[in-house]
């Protein structure tokens, strides 16, 4: 009885991580409406922007997702301060409910933003996983962070995350979020 038992959670244990491994399907897509490829926001001087080129790609495409900042006030240029970079992107698969971090190393930088020509960067892969995660979701991570997205709804969080030193040497702090979608099909 027991040898049955134990062979009987084996098989439980088997059959849900088959199941996690399965990829989304064509019609697991089919509910899922691509609305907003790109996204602007505006606080004060600053514009930022998250764009997707395409709103669906076929899988094995290279995705390509990107943010701008520009600087629209009175000065010809201003500087601004970050980590790393000011941009970040949060990744959400929807059909797998699996979510892709973004890390990234914390310096202090400064940027010079030249009025009304806008800072982009490219999404350039990035994301972390335990040892203790799902097989099918750090295969998830390590495809996604090689820019090789599996099929899928994704929805891209980004935000420009840096402030800005006043003449009183007091500092304005801004992060401007965005929210895009985009599909990538078999």
């Amino acid at each position: 009885m027991k040898t049955f038992a134990t062979a009987g959670v084996m098989g439980l244990v088997l059959l849900q991580s088959a199941c996690g491994i399965e990829p989304s399907s064509q019609d697991d897509l089919t509910e899922f409406h691509v609305t907003s490829p790109q996204a602007e926001t505006t606080k004060d001087d600053f514009t930022y922007r998250l764009v997707t080129e395409k709103e669906q790609y076929t899988e094995g495409d290279n995705v390509e997702v990107y943010a701008e900042l520009e600087y629209t006030g009175e000065l010809e240029s201003i500087e601004i301060s970050h980590a790393a970079s000011p941009f970040y992107f949060l990744i959400y698969e929807e059909t797998r409910n699996y979510s892709v971090e973004y890390a990234m190393n914390e310096p202090l930088l400064i940027t010079v933003l030249t009025k009304g020509e806008p800072l982009t960067e490219y999404y350039a892969g990035s994301g972390g996983y335990s040892t203790e995660d799902e097989d099918a979701y750090i295969e998830f991570v390590q495809n996604v962070s090689d820019n090789n997205f599996p099929i899928g709804y994704y929805k891209v969080s980004g935000y420009a995350d840096f402030f800005i030193e006043n003449t009183d040497g007091s500092k304005t702090f801004y992060n401007l979020n965005a929210l895009i979608d985009f599909k990538v099909i078999p």
